[in-house]
């Protein structure tokens, strides 16, 4: 295998427009051995019934346009090739796509906002979105998904020369809601990408962020936050591809688990090609496990190709609570409840406060309160 190839053991060998080009996952391969098969209602084998509904509205400022367009558009697929098999099978499978352009130079002072809202449990259904930002324009994007529904997408950020693109993606479901989703950001030159994830509903949520450059001075910053409750599969798998020199990426993800069988699953994907001279990079992934039962796999993988790199780095952690510090809030008068309260919220919040848009800032914070009170 020369240099110029991706390893295999970065779980995304394989790109293929074309459902036959991936076999049926069994379980036993690494980049499904985490996720419980028989919970997907056939979104993984092409059994699950195109009989479901999930109605996907869109609003937009001044400098924005939105058009629903069939999938021989050629904006379709060009930064993101599917690269598992559910993937490949929302690719082949939606009616319509919803395609967002903020106009060169553009400075939305409102957020686009983009809601998918899932009919009913019953049936699957497939959706498809391309944000493209031109250059030289700033925008804030709102993706939020609500409802019960088992839906697979595929999401395309296409951010062009110099310009700036922050997005938000909550994951809000109904605790029935089954949600297997690829967001791709592919960066131009000195192209800047924000992402907070926030998943917290869902009976089953397996989101795939990734990142790809086609110049120089490409920045990403990929950040999450997830609270696991009883019963509950979140899974979060994100890759980095730097390919192209002088480019930066941090990641941080951070999460916490309560209840019988809850289960969280971070997998974070690095890659520093050949020709990715001067690549900046770091991620971290960090999960408080509050209960007996609940289960946190943690996975970073960071493979460099070039002995010419700015900086390159991985951690991971998942443990309880520290009684130090709750011992040292005890000590102060605050009650056992209102101290554990106090530290988990700070434990997230440290995140959440990145969230540039106050409203869905204040309402995660909020959620992750009621969780709390559970």
């Amino acid at each position: 295998m020369g240099l110029n190839e991706k390893p295999l053991s970065t779980l995304h060998e394989k790109a293929s427009y074309d459902l036959a080009d991936f076999a049926v996952p069994t379980g036993r391969e690494e980049a499904w051995r985490f996720t419980p098969l028989s919970r997907l209602k056939g979104l993984h084998n092409g059994k699950a019934e195109i009989t479901g509904q999930a109605l996907t509205q869109v609003s937009t400022p001044a400098g924005v346009t939105a058009e629903w367009v069939g999938r021989g558009d050629p904006r379709i697929g060009q930064a993101y090739v599917p690269a598992d098999r559910v993937s490949a099978q929302a690719y082949s499978a939606f009616e319509k796509a919803l395609v967002v352009t903020v106009l060169k130079e553009a400075t939305p002072d409102e957020p686009i906002r983009v809601e998918v809202r899932g009919g009913g449990p019953d049936g699957a259904t497939y959706g498809h979105i391309v944000v493209k930002v031109e250059p030289l324009a700033e925008a804030v994007v709102i993706i939020e998904h609500q409802g019960h529904a088992v839906y697979a997408d595929n999401v395309e950020f296409v951010v062009g020369d110099g310009a700036t693109l922050k997005v938000v993606s909550l994951q809000d479901w109904e605790d029935d809601a089954i949600h297997v989703s690829h967001h791709h950001a592919q960066l131009a030159k000195d192209a800047t990408f924000r992402s907070f994830v926030v998943t917290l509903g869902g009976d089953l949520v397996r989101l795939s962020p990734s990142v790809s450059y086609t110049a120089p001075g490409g920045d990403a910053d990929l950040s999450g936050v997830y609270f696991v409750d009883a019963g509950q599969h979140l899974e979060h798998r994100l890759l980095v591809d730097h390919s192209q020199p002088n480019c930066k990426s941090n990641v941080d993800y951070r999460g916490a688990l309560q209840g019988e069988e809850a289960h969280a699953v971070w997998i974070g994907d690095v890659i520093i090609r050949v020709e990715a001279e001067g690549t900046d990079t770091y991620e971290l992934n960090r999960n408080l496990i509050l209960t007996d039962g609940a289960r946190a796999d943690s996975v970073p993988n960071l493979e460099i190709l070039t002995g010419e790199v700015a900086g390159a780095g991985h951690a991971s952690a998942s443990g309880r609570l520290d009684d130090e510090h709750i011992f040292y809030l005890q000590a102060r008068g605050i009650p056992y409840d209102e101290a554990r309260r106090l530290v988990i919220r700070g434990f997230l919040g440290q995140l959440i406060e990145k969230i540039q848009v106050e409203e869905i800032r204040e309402r995660v914070l909020s959620a992750v309160e009621a969780e709390l009170a559970r």
